[in-house]
């Protein structure tokens, strides 16, 4: 446990200095939202079978530079949530047992209603986005994901198509639990099982501490 709560300081504290989220400037660093953020990822979450529950280093996108839509919907999940307002911020990945299967856990908590007023813009970024094409053989092509029940509010998004030339999957739900802002994505090579989908998206509410 004690190390668990020493990766999970260092993420947050390496990611709120850096300014995450390219508006570090408009944020604050508040010493007891970040306590409360690492000691919510202390725990062991309760992720769908064959996932491990030792957290590792922030999910990192598997393609170069996109539209800016589709980063801004992206990014939340490793760790570069909309900065304005933030006070905390934490993000980590686990692995699953299923072939290129990763689940990417964002937390991002925010001064005043803020965490609302930045889901709406990327849920704007998620309407904008139609595909993502970067380097030879990655195309992925985006449609709106169903989520219902999820936190305060939720928008989902699955982008399926092929990455460097292979078949690739990635769903991606950003809710919001209160002032915080919990983003995820399920990446998969050939498709993505929305049912472990989903129950990743509740073990991360279950880490925002409803």
């Amino acid at each position: 446990m004690r190390r668990k709560q020493g990766i999970v300081a260092f993420a947050v504290l390496a990611c709120t200095l850096a300014g995450c989220g390219g508006e570090g400037a408009e944020s604050f660093i508040d010493p007891h939202a970040m306590a409360q953020l690492r000691e919510l990822l202390s725990k062991e979450p309760p992720l769908p079978e064959g996932f491990t529950a030792k957290p590792e280093q922030a999910w990192r996108m598997p393609f170069g530079p996109a539209d800016h839509n589709c980063r801004m919907l992206l990014e939340p999940a490793g760790g570069r949530a909309p900065g304005q307002a933030l006070t905390a911020q934490v993000a980590v990945s686990y692995q699953g047992d299923g072939l290129g299967e990763q689940a990417g856990v964002g937390l991002a908590r925010y001064a005043g209603d803020k965490a609302h007023e930045h889901l709406d813009a990327l849920a704007r970024a998620r309407d904008s986005c139609r595909a993502v094409r970067t380097s030879p053989g990655t195309d992925l092509r985006l449609r709106e994901l169903p989520v219902e029940d999820v936190g305060d509010e939720a928008v989902g998004a699955r982008l399926q198509g092929r990455l460097r030339g292979y078949p690739y999957a990635m769903d991606v739900v950003l809710s919001r639990v209160g002032d915080t802002l919990v983003s995820v994505v399920h990446t998969g090579m050939n498709q993505v099982d929305p049912t472990r989908t989903r129950k990743v998206v509740d073990a991360a509410i279950a880490m925002a501490g409803t």
